[in-house]
Protein backbone atom coordinates (compact mmCIF):
# COMPACT_ATOMS: atom_id res chain seq x y z
CA UNK A 1 0.00 0.00 0.00
CA UNK A 2 1.22 3.52 -0.76
CA UNK A 3 0.57 6.43 1.82
CA UNK A 4 0.71 9.76 0.92
CA UNK A 5 0.45 11.75 3.84
CA UNK A 6 1.65 15.75 4.24
CA UNK A 7 2.71 17.77 7.11
CA UNK A 8 5.02 14.52 8.25
CA UNK A 9 7.96 16.74 9.53
CA UNK A 10 6.61 16.60 12.74
CA UNK A 11 3.79 15.80 15.21
CA UNK A 12 1.42 13.49 14.28
CA UNK A 13 2.48 13.57 10.68
CA UNK A 14 5.56 12.49 11.71
CA UNK A 15 3.84 9.81 13.86
CA UNK A 16 1.93 8.31 11.26
CA UNK A 17 4.96 8.06 8.76
CA UNK A 18 6.84 6.07 11.11
CA UNK A 19 3.73 4.12 12.29
CA UNK A 20 2.82 3.08 8.55
CA UNK A 21 6.12 2.06 7.57
CA UNK A 22 6.53 -0.15 10.63
CA UNK A 23 3.47 -1.87 9.52
CA UNK A 24 4.83 -2.31 6.33
CA UNK A 25 3.10 0.21 3.87
CA UNK A 26 5.25 2.60 2.02
CA UNK A 27 5.03 6.12 3.09
CA UNK A 28 5.52 9.12 0.61
CA UNK A 29 5.41 12.24 2.76
CA UNK A 30 6.14 16.22 3.02
CA UNK A 31 6.54 18.61 5.11
CA UNK A 32 7.97 22.42 5.08
CA UNK A 33 10.84 22.14 7.25
CA UNK A 34 13.88 20.85 4.54
CA UNK A 35 15.43 19.99 8.67
CA UNK A 36 12.55 17.66 9.08
CA UNK A 37 12.82 16.11 6.00
CA UNK A 38 16.23 15.05 5.82
CA UNK A 39 15.67 13.52 9.14
CA UNK A 40 12.90 11.47 7.98
CA UNK A 41 15.12 10.87 4.64
CA UNK A 42 17.82 8.92 6.93
CA UNK A 43 15.39 7.04 9.33
CA UNK A 44 13.42 5.50 6.11
CA UNK A 45 15.01 4.81 3.82
CA UNK A 46 13.29 4.41 0.00
CA UNK A 47 11.14 2.95 -1.18
CA UNK A 48 9.56 6.04 1.29
CA UNK A 49 10.07 9.00 -0.07
CA UNK A 50 9.98 12.87 1.20
CA UNK A 51 10.12 16.08 0.06
CA UNK A 52 9.62 19.87 1.15
CA UNK A 53 6.82 20.98 -0.24
CA UNK A 54 4.83 23.73 1.20
CA UNK A 55 0.98 22.30 0.61
CA UNK A 56 -0.42 25.96 0.17
CA UNK A 57 1.70 26.38 -3.06
CA UNK A 58 -0.03 24.74 -5.79
CA UNK A 59 2.84 24.67 -8.20
CA UNK A 60 4.49 22.82 -5.70
CA UNK A 61 2.22 20.40 -4.62
CA UNK A 62 1.68 19.57 -8.45
CA UNK A 63 5.40 19.00 -9.22
CA UNK A 64 5.67 16.93 -6.12
CA UNK A 65 2.17 15.09 -7.20
CA UNK A 66 3.67 14.41 -10.68
CA UNK A 67 7.03 13.02 -9.51
CA UNK A 68 5.28 10.65 -7.38
CA UNK A 69 3.04 9.43 -9.44
CA UNK A 70 5.21 8.47 -12.05
CA UNK A 71 7.49 6.91 -9.02
CA UNK A 72 4.97 5.30 -6.63
CA UNK A 73 1.72 5.38 -8.65
CA UNK A 74 -1.44 6.51 -7.43
CA UNK A 75 -1.97 6.59 -3.45
CA UNK A 76 -4.29 3.78 -1.80
CA UNK A 77 -4.41 6.39 1.10
CA UNK A 78 -4.14 10.06 0.62
CA UNK A 79 -3.75 11.84 4.37
CA UNK A 80 -4.31 15.38 4.22
CA UNK A 81 -3.01 16.09 7.84
CA UNK A 82 -0.91 19.61 7.31
CA UNK A 83 -2.17 22.32 9.36
CA UNK A 84 -1.42 25.44 11.65
CA UNK A 85 -3.04 27.46 14.10
CA UNK A 86 -3.12 31.18 14.89
CA UNK A 87 -1.60 32.59 18.02
CA UNK A 88 -4.47 33.23 20.74
CA UNK A 89 -6.20 35.54 20.57
CA UNK A 90 -10.15 37.09 20.16
CA UNK A 91 -10.70 37.17 16.71
CA UNK A 92 -11.08 40.98 16.40
CA UNK A 93 -7.09 41.14 17.14
CA UNK A 94 -6.11 38.33 14.45
CA UNK A 95 -4.11 40.07 11.82
CA UNK A 96 -5.50 39.78 8.32
CA UNK A 97 -2.58 38.16 7.35
CA UNK A 98 -2.47 35.68 9.78
CA UNK A 99 -5.98 34.64 9.29
CA UNK A 100 -5.22 34.00 5.95
CA UNK A 101 -2.75 31.71 6.35
CA UNK A 102 -4.33 29.63 8.64
CA UNK A 103 -7.20 28.93 5.73
CA UNK A 104 -4.92 28.91 2.93
CA UNK A 105 -2.87 26.46 4.66
CA UNK A 106 -5.32 24.16 6.10
CA UNK A 107 -7.77 24.58 3.55
CA UNK A 108 -6.60 25.87 0.14
CA UNK A 109 -3.55 23.19 0.86
CA UNK A 110 -5.91 20.46 1.23
CA UNK A 111 -7.47 21.04 -1.88
CA UNK A 112 -4.37 21.34 -3.74
CA UNK A 113 -3.66 17.74 -2.92
CA UNK A 114 -7.15 16.49 -3.89
CA UNK A 115 -6.51 18.38 -7.43
CA UNK A 116 -3.00 16.73 -7.65
CA UNK A 117 -3.98 13.30 -6.36
CA UNK A 118 -7.25 12.62 -6.94
CA UNK A 119 -8.03 12.06 -10.08
CA UNK A 120 -5.28 9.39 -10.86
CA UNK A 121 -7.00 7.72 -8.07
CA UNK A 122 -9.87 7.73 -9.90
CA UNK A 123 -8.16 6.20 -12.95
CA UNK A 124 -6.78 3.18 -10.93
CA UNK A 125 -10.68 3.14 -9.39
CA UNK A 126 -10.23 3.10 -5.85
CA UNK A 127 -8.48 4.69 -2.94
CA UNK A 128 -8.99 6.62 0.91
CA UNK A 129 -8.81 10.25 0.90
CA UNK A 130 -8.74 11.41 4.56
CA UNK A 131 -8.79 15.05 5.70
CA UNK A 132 -7.39 15.78 9.32
CA UNK A 133 -9.70 17.95 10.61
CA UNK A 134 -9.79 18.66 14.61
CA UNK A 135 -12.77 18.71 17.54
CA UNK A 136 -12.54 22.32 16.87
CA UNK A 137 -14.42 21.75 13.25
CA UNK A 138 -17.29 20.35 15.49
CA UNK A 139 -17.45 22.18 18.15
CA UNK A 140 -15.40 25.95 18.76
CA UNK A 141 -13.55 27.35 21.72
CA UNK A 142 -12.34 31.29 21.87
CA UNK A 143 -9.18 32.73 20.97
CA UNK A 144 -8.70 29.92 18.02
CA UNK A 145 -11.35 31.36 15.65
CA UNK A 146 -9.48 31.19 12.10
CA UNK A 147 -8.68 27.66 13.13
CA UNK A 148 -11.87 26.50 14.44
CA UNK A 149 -13.14 28.33 10.94
CA UNK A 150 -10.62 26.59 8.75
CA UNK A 151 -11.64 22.77 10.25
CA UNK A 152 -15.43 23.21 9.83
CA UNK A 153 -14.56 24.41 6.42
CA UNK A 154 -12.31 20.60 6.08
CA UNK A 155 -15.69 19.18 7.08
CA UNK A 156 -17.65 21.01 4.61
CA UNK A 157 -14.95 19.99 2.20
CA UNK A 158 -15.12 16.78 2.77
CA UNK A 159 -18.76 15.74 2.65
CA UNK A 160 -19.44 17.62 -0.57
CA UNK A 161 -15.92 15.54 -1.71
CA UNK A 162 -17.60 12.55 -0.79
CA UNK A 163 -20.57 13.06 -2.78
CA UNK A 164 -18.72 13.71 -5.99
CA UNK A 165 -16.58 10.66 -5.53
CA UNK A 166 -17.23 7.67 -8.03
CA UNK A 167 -17.71 3.93 -6.75
CA UNK A 168 -14.39 2.55 -5.00
CA UNK A 169 -13.51 5.77 -3.36
CA UNK A 170 -13.80 7.27 -0.19
CA UNK A 171 -13.58 10.73 1.47
CA UNK A 172 -13.82 10.71 5.39
CA UNK A 173 -12.97 13.46 7.89
CA UNK A 174 -11.22 12.45 10.74
CA UNK A 175 -11.12 14.38 13.96
CA UNK A 176 -7.53 12.64 15.93
CA UNK A 177 -8.71 13.95 19.05
CA UNK A 178 -6.44 15.62 21.78
CA UNK A 179 -2.42 15.22 21.27
CA UNK A 180 0.30 16.37 22.90
CA UNK A 181 1.45 18.69 19.91
CA UNK A 182 3.82 21.34 18.96
CA UNK A 183 0.81 22.62 17.96
CA UNK A 184 -1.23 22.12 21.03
CA UNK A 185 1.15 23.66 23.01
CA UNK A 186 1.46 27.15 21.11
CA UNK A 187 -2.29 26.90 22.60
CA UNK A 188 -2.48 24.92 25.57
CA UNK A 189 0.59 25.53 27.04
CA UNK A 190 1.80 22.99 29.76
CA UNK A 191 -2.04 21.88 29.73
CA UNK A 192 -1.29 19.75 26.55
CA UNK A 193 1.30 17.49 28.65
CA UNK A 194 -1.26 15.49 30.24
CA UNK A 195 -2.67 14.11 26.66
CA UNK A 196 -0.87 11.36 24.59
CA UNK A 197 2.26 12.19 22.48
CA UNK A 198 1.61 12.05 19.23
CA UNK A 199 3.44 8.51 18.88
CA UNK A 200 1.60 7.13 22.03
CA UNK A 201 -1.35 8.23 19.52
CA UNK A 202 0.07 6.35 16.06
CA UNK A 203 -0.34 2.91 17.93
CA UNK A 204 -4.06 3.11 17.62
CA UNK A 205 -4.59 5.76 14.75
CA UNK A 206 -2.68 4.15 12.40
CA UNK A 207 -4.49 0.58 12.46
CA UNK A 208 -7.64 2.77 12.69
CA UNK A 209 -6.65 4.71 9.55
CA UNK A 210 -5.85 1.38 7.54
CA UNK A 211 -9.18 -0.27 8.42
CA UNK A 212 -11.31 2.67 6.46
CA UNK A 213 -13.34 1.57 3.65
CA UNK A 214 -16.08 2.64 1.28
CA UNK A 215 -18.47 2.09 3.62
CA UNK A 216 -17.15 5.17 5.86
CA UNK A 217 -17.22 7.35 2.82
CA UNK A 218 -18.89 10.94 4.22
CA UNK A 219 -18.46 9.84 7.50
CA UNK A 220 -16.96 12.37 10.39
CA UNK A 221 -14.92 9.79 12.11
CA UNK A 222 -12.70 10.51 15.91
CA UNK A 223 -9.73 8.51 16.69
CA UNK A 224 -11.01 8.56 20.67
Amino acid sequence: MVVVITGTTRGIGRAMAEGFAQRGQTVCGCGRSTAGVEALRKSLAPPHSFSTVDVSDEKQVEEWALSLLRSHGAPDLLINNAGIVNRNAPLWEVPAAEFREVLVVNVMGMANMIRAFVPAMISKGNGIIVNISSGWGRTAAPEVAPYCASKWAVEGLTLALSQELPPGLAAVAVNPGIIDTEMLRSTWGDGAASFPSPKQWAIKAVPFLLALTTEDNGKALSIA
